[in-house]
């Protein structure tokens, strides 16, 4: 089914699709099919279709936390639901923001507002529908402090619901879409809950130092932007992923253990018996910060980020990602884990 025969239908679907430029390591990748539906009606459309020819369906969104194979079997889609609205709720403001809008714009539009909530957010690529998959989180702020509802549309049925916020099982960069509704269902629109009050979260790294005294969120967002942008590549110039390993998360008594070795160790305690380590210091200490192996290699000034130098493709990406997790692993003992989604062809 190609696209000039659903030309006049809800949906637009492409055949033999390059995705390469549409995941920001670059990765080679096409597309048996692919769609961009712009509306609920369109995006069910797609699934019945796909349902109906039996295709596989995988769900992309900015394509910043992904690691796609070479060929991509059945359908790619990318929701492009780019509405969004807000609504009084009290003191608080309600965002009402469809999957397709991006993030770091969403992030300014609200902060601009002198709303506060996921001003701590900003810069994080991708588009919104992604952001609850993982929790996405920084400087202290993760998505789940500000999420109060998700909308999803199951894959299967095509039928919409609303999922509120204990319903996603938000942890760690983790949550139900990564678990029990992982490939059953695609999100589709987030209500955010923001507030008009200053509630300033500056604590995290040297965020406070570079602010004025009684920031604005705007003041917040763009500092957070400016002090990423220092250290993280521009996937547009050099391409990343961004943090590819989650920071691990180890017992209290492991993190002691490793504390009485290296006394200057980050480290954040998490309660309830748990100690978060940053995965970027630990790789950094093997002696891998700036190593490169062929067409990959770790970013020479986070750690935290693998790049792709060109000509790769993600059996060589998981390779040499496999070799600085058996180096981290060797010294300290603490097995790393990439963050982004291993998408099956």
């Amino acid at each position: 089914m190609t696209a000039s025969v659903l030309k006049n239908s809800a949906c637009i679907i492409n055949e033999h699709v390059d995705l390469s430029s549409s995941n920001t390591l670059r990765l080679p990748c096409v597309a048996d099919y692919y769609a961009e539906p712009t509306t609920l009606g369109a995006l069910r459309a797609t699934l019945a279709i796909a349902h109906h020819q039996r295709w596989p369906v995988t769900l992309l969104g900015g394509g910043s936390n992904v690691l796609l194979p070479p060929r991509l079997t059945g359908i790619a889609i990318r929701p492009a639901l780019r509405q969004w609205w807000l609504t009084s709720a009290g003191n608080n403001v309600l965002a009402h923001v469809g999957a397709g809008v991006n993030w770091h714009t969403l992030v300014l539009n609200m902060a601009a507002r002198g709303l506060w909530g996921i001003e701590n957010l900003a810069l994080i690529p991708g588009d919104c529908g992604a952001a609850p998959v993982q929790n996405i989180g920084a400087y202290g702020v993760e998505l789940a402090d500000s999420l109060q509802a998700v909308q999803i549309m199951e894959i299967a049925t095509g039928r919409t619901r609303w999922l509120e916020n204990a319903e996603c099982t938000f942890g760690y960069r983790d949550s139900v879409f990564k678990g029990a509704l992982c490939d059953r269902v695609v999100i589709t629109r987030l209500v955010l809950r923001l507030s008009r009050q200053p509630a300033p979260k500056v604590h995290y790294g040297d965020l406070a130092s570079r602010l004025p005294n009684a920031p604005t969120p705007l003041d917040v967002a763009e500092t957070v932007a400016a002090i990423r942008q220092e250290k993280l590549p521009d996937p547009r110039q050099l391409a990343n992923a961004g943090s590819f390993f989650k920071n691990p998360i180890v017992s209290d008594q492991q993190g002691q253990a490793l504390l009485a070795r290296y006394p200057d160790m980050p480290h954040f305690p998490l309660g309830e018996g748990k100690t978060k380590l940053a995965a970027g210091w630990l790789i950094d200490q093997c002696g891998l910060k700036g190593v490169r192996e062929g067409a990959f290699g770790v970013h020479d000034r986070q750690a935290l980020v693998l790049v792709h130098l060109g000509g790769g493709d993600r059996k060589g990406l998981l390779r040499f990602a496999g070799k600085i997790i058996d180096h981290v692993h060797a010294r300290f003992n603490v097995r790393l884990e990439p963050e982004p989604r291993l998408v099956q062809g």
